[in-house]
């Protein structure tokens, strides 16, 4: 069975592509589809999808190579140029099927082209299945730091097929699965208690994605409750950005991981999510050279204001907040305890 949530003017259709996808795009009217995917979601995604919805192969794909690391300006250019060759023109609709990378950037190629043409994502990871995918954020990483060059702009649909889910690694499910978490620390207790209790994982999808659906709902350019969105990632951002060009870089979830056990150090919740976290995902040692260089990072946060560093951190539940303006002391010291766990 499947289920439709509503975000302003944007559907979220959660179950089979064949169930929504052709009904969706036969009651519009759209001159072109142009595709954009890397080389894995072209390898093992793309002939579901194509199956799926009776679509036929056709020229107007473009492929990137996976990976944060193509997250830029010179990876737009080149889809830019392949929008150009194809000759989209302002009825034409932009189909992004990947994970997080794949949607924010193909989204944000979508809302700057000739000022903006439809997109829809099709999510093949549970990290953007649940989180980047909804939402309306859309951007690029830019001299290292991410997201810091974007817009926002609602996607005309979203269509969460968990059949994608079978294609994905260990580790990268694992990835996704912090998210879940997070809106779990930040929304109805429900959800943490279907994570706890081993829930299916349509039911935890589902759940996990109604927290998305409603703080956006509430606040959708993040001047207030939406930052509780970012718990885990003012200081996570900064470990993952740090890690990005080195030789073992960190997913994205394995990096808001420690951020969460970070910021939640001190709190009543910490030795509970901590001890559960750290049954999920692998210790990461932070060398303490890098420290500074953290911390440089967290200054570029987007959450910041009046030159303070600033975080958002859950207040109780259901989606209680709090924002709290750490020292440059108070993090390093969080990341020599992460060290020593």
């Amino acid at each position: 069975m499947n289920a439709t949530f509503q975000l302003h003017d944007s559907p979220i259709f959660v179950g089979s592509l064949a169930d929504s996808f052709p009904h969706w795009l036969e009651a519009e009217s759209y001159s072109q589809v142009f595709i954009i995917a890397d080389t894995h979601t072209q390898a093992l995604c793309l002939p579901v999808f194509l199956e799926k919805t009776g679509l036929k192969p056709h020229p107007n794909l473009v492929v990137i190579q996976p990976g944060e690391g193509q997250k830029n300006l010179a990876t737009c250019e080149s889809i830019w140029q392949a929008m150009l060759a194809a000759n989209l023109d302002r009825k034409a609709l932009v189909l992004n099927l990947g994970g997080g990378v794949i949607g924010d950037m193909g989204g944000f190629c979508a809302a700057t082209w000739k000022r903006g043409i439809d997109f829809v994502h099709i999510p093949t990871t549970l990290l953007a299945m649940t989180d980047a995918a909804i939402g309306g954020k859309l951007g690029v990483d830019f001299q290292g730091i991410k997201n810091i060059i974007g817009v926002f702009r609602q996607p005309a649909a979203v269509f969460v097929d968990p059949d994608f889910l079978n294609t994905l690694p260990e580790r990268e499910l694992r990835s996704g699965f912090a998210e879940v978490i997070k809106h779990a620390l930040i929304g109805e207790r429900a959800l943490w208690e279907k994570l706890t209790d081993h829930h299916s994982a349509k039911a935890v999808l589902e759940a996990s994605i109604g927290v998305k659906v409603r703080i956006v709902a509430e606040d959708p350019q993040e001047k207030g409750l939406r930052m509780l969105l970012n718990f885990g990632h003012t200081i996570g951002h900064a470990i993952e950005s740090y890690f990005l060009e080195s030789d073992d870089p960190l997913t994205h979830g394995e990096a808001i991981a420690i951020g969460m056990i970070c910021e939640l150090e001190g709190s009543e919740r910490h030795k509970e999510v901590a001890a559960f976290l750290s049954s999920i995902f692998p210790h990461r040692h932070i060398p303490e050279s890098a420290f500074s260089a953290i911390w440089g990072l967290m200054q570029q946060d987007k959450k910041n204001a009046s030159g303070k560093v600033r975080m958002a951190l859950p207040n109780g539940l259901p989606y209680g907040m709090k924002v709290v303006e750490p020292s440059r002391e108070v993090v390093v010291q969080c990341l020599m305890r992460n060290n020593e766990s």
